[in-house]
């Protein structure tokens, strides 16, 4: 079968415009201005509109006390807390604190594990957004220099 130049053209952009619409649709949600602050305050108001938030025994952080190589920091985040929107981890010290944010759809659990990237020893924070607001906890990781563990 001769497949014409018409056909083969017609079906190129069609497959281009098809694999460029999951790209536009995940960068509008994207929140770059968070992403890129300096600071970590700068971070939390970018992505909740303000830096008030509420420190909550209902998030659980598990993570080493030390960790020996500051490029892979394990981390597991857990929460209690009712109707969770999004989970974000801030390394307060680190040029672009916010780490990560995890969107939470309803009915799943809150609950992930993952590895972070740390520059420095720094408070690591969680915050989790509620319908009710912004609830925060933080734990302080040592990094080492050189993996040595002292």
């Amino acid at each position: 079968m001769n497949i014409g130049r018409r056909f083969f053209l017609r079906t190129g952009i069609a497959l281009t415009a098809l694999a460029a619409l999951p790209r536009a649709l995940l960068a509008a949600a994207w929140p770059e201005k968070a992403f890129s602050a300096p600071a970590a305050s700068g971070a939390l108001i970018d992505l909740f509109g303000s830096e008030q938030t509420a420190p909550s025994d209902k998030i659980s952080l598990k993570a080493p006390e030390i960790a020996e190589n500051g490029a892979v920091v394990p981390l597991k985040i857990k929460t209690t807390l009712e109707n969770v929107e999004s989970i974000s981890i801030i390394v307060e010290k680190n040029p672009r604190p916010l780490t990560a944010t995890v969107e939470i759809l309803p009915g799943t659990l809150p609950e992930f594990s993952c590895r972070i990237k740390m520059r420095e020893t720094s408070d690591v924070m969680i915050a989790v957004k509620t319908d009710t607001g912004v609830y925060t906890t933080a734990k302080e990781i040592k990094v080492t220099i050189g993996g040595c563990g002292g």
